[in-house]
């Protein structure tokens, strides 16, 4: 009963949250940020992160319903052994709490910067297609929600599958090993011409697609008597398959972190407030730190490499701290080195 509730209230949290960052009930919502403004905003939704972070050291065991010993031996087998379990109760639930905290940090943090990217790739989509700004915040929205929609389902696979069959770690360790060099290794991609996509091409074999530049923000035109997609329509079917992508390179390094749903579910979400904030933030210039995604490649292959080698890694007395501490390093390590050498423009 008691888990239902902080699920509720977490969800209510959330909810209303997400209602002032898109900015759903606000006449001003299709309004560009300034950068005083995207910043603030930004600073905001992050600190409501890192609050969550402090929240979740005492709502693990609410979730969980754990009260006695056997509960939280039961935890214990069940979600790898991420922390000490002692003959004392009291101090067992505290190394509980505490380890909790930090994989649902290094999650928040991991979840954040993969979001950023995922944020780069919808203005490099915006660009390619020349959509306009407000049409571009409208789709926006509707972004953010498949992104949450698809983490809900993909963290509810990946935890059953990991349950279910152990050998699931090793298939996303090796999946994110391949993502982070295909990731570090891949070239700048350019705007291209927005007829060759591939979502563009498939749409165009089953629907007709209006080729009217100014469709004032509409899905559907009808021409001639016949119903007609719109570009902006197969713009937002680009970003949700890029919300898919993304979903499928996130979960699985997460649960590299933590295989308790909680945590990964919760990390991701609250990663993905304010995303709208941020989204201004980029557009106002925060994409000079280039070499952010060889940072994220870099964690990516840690990730995938921890997970195959976990018994290895477990020998050399590596715990959730260094794991944390690897993220934070290559996070600052990649926005450090973009300042230091910035990226000549063409």
């Amino acid at each position: 009963m008691e888990s239902t509730l902080v699920i509720l209230a977490l969800i209510v949290i959330i909810l209303a949250s997400l209602v002032l960052d898109l900015g759903l009930f606000s006449k001003q919502q299709h309004l560009k940020l300034t950068l005083k403004q995207s910043a603030f905003r930004s600073m905001l939704w992050f600190l409501l992160g890192l609050a969550s972070v402090v929240a979740m050291y005492a709502l693990i065991p609410l979730l969980h319903e754990i009260h006695t010993m056997e509960e939280l031996v039961q935890y214990h087998q069940k979600y790898g052994k991420p922390f000490k379990l002692g003959p004392d109760f009291e101090q067992s639930m505290k190394s509980f709490q505490y380890t909790s905290m930090w994989l649902y940090l290094s999650g928040f943090l991991l979840e954040y910067a993969l979001s950023i990217d995922n944020l780069f790739v919808m203005l490099l989509v915006f660009k390619s297609f020349k959509v306009k700004e407000q049409h571009e915040r409208e789709i926006l929205v509707w972004g953010i929600l498949g992104a949450m929609v698809l983490r809900f389902v993909f963290i509810f696979l990946g935890s059953a599958a990991i349950q279910r069959f152990d050998w699931v770690l090793y298939v996303f360790g090796a999946f994110l090993v391949f993502s982070g060099l295909k990731l570090g290794f891949e070239k700048d991609q350019e705007e291209h011409d927005p007829s060759n996509h591939f979502v563009m091409r498939t749409v165009k074999k089953i629907f007709p697609v209006s080729e009217i530049s100014n469709d004032r923000g509409h899905f559907f035109v009808r021409e001639n008597g016949v119903l007609h997609v719109t570009v902006l329509f197969v713009v937002l079917l680009i970003i949700e398959f890029t919300d898919v992508v993304f979903a499928i390179d996130s979960v699985p390094a997460v649960f590299g972190i933590t295989r308790d749903p909680y945590l990964v579910f919760f990390s991701n979400i609250f990663a993905i407030l304010g995303l709208r904030s941020l989204y201004f933030l980029i557009g106002h210039g925060i994409d000079k730190f280039w070499a952010l995604k060889y940072g994220l490649a870099a964690i990516l292959v840690f990730i995938g490499t921890k997970m195959l080698l976990e018994h290895q890694f477990h020998a050399m007395g590596f715990n959730h701290v260094h794991n944390l501490l690897v993220i934070i390093g290559l996070l600052a390590l990649s926005m450090w080195y973009s300042l230091w050498k910035p990226q000549v423009q063409d």
